[in-house]
């Protein structure tokens, strides 16, 4: 597919409470979903094979993918404490799967589940990303710490997703 990423991505943030504001599924092979609460993966099933089993499989992945990232919190938080830095670099791995983080200033973390390394393109995509969230954070009208449900942030991500793993 046109703009179809290679491999798996999984793209959340999660406000200093550990409240989920932002989840976007960016991989191959599963229909791009998003959504502001985290354990809604939505979507559409494939056209290719059993849309009842490509829902379960797709419905799967996004289970182990939040599992994966839920349990890298606790490296995230070691991280923050070893460096000054926002960009926390890898921060846990799951057989082919990596986790990489993002702390901003106000303590939010964007998380990527990713499943090849690419440090360089990772660390250009949570910054452009992290532009992104400060406008929608900035905006009057954004009640801080609630689930981000902006069209134009989701399609901004996703086309930095797009432009930073092709």
């Amino acid at each position: 597919a046109p703009g179809a990423m290679v491999g798996l991505a999984t793209f959340m943030i999660v406000s200093r409470e550990d409240v989920p504001l932002y989840e976007a599924d960016l991989g191959k092979g599963l229909e791009a979903s998003s959504s502001a609460v985290a354990h809604s993966p939505g979507g559409a099933a494939s056209p290719a094979g059993h849309p009842g089993a490509q829902a379960q499989k797709r419905d799967d992945a996004a289970h182990l993918h939040q599992f994966v990232m839920h349990a890298a919190q606790d490296f995230v938080e070691e991280r923050m404490w070893e460096t000054n830095g926002m960009y926390l670099k890898l921060v846990d791995r799951f057989n082919d799967l990596y986790t990489y983080a993002w702390v901003t200033a106000g303590g939010c973390r964007f998380l990527l589940l990713h499943d090849a390394r690419n440090e360089e393109n990772v660390r250009s995509f949570f910054d452009e990303v992290h532009q992104l969230y400060l406008r929608v954070a900035l905006n009057p009208f954004h009640t801080p710490r609630t689930p981000i449900d902006n069209e134009v942030f989701d399609r901004r991500v996703r086309q930095a997703a797009r432009r930073y793993f092709p």
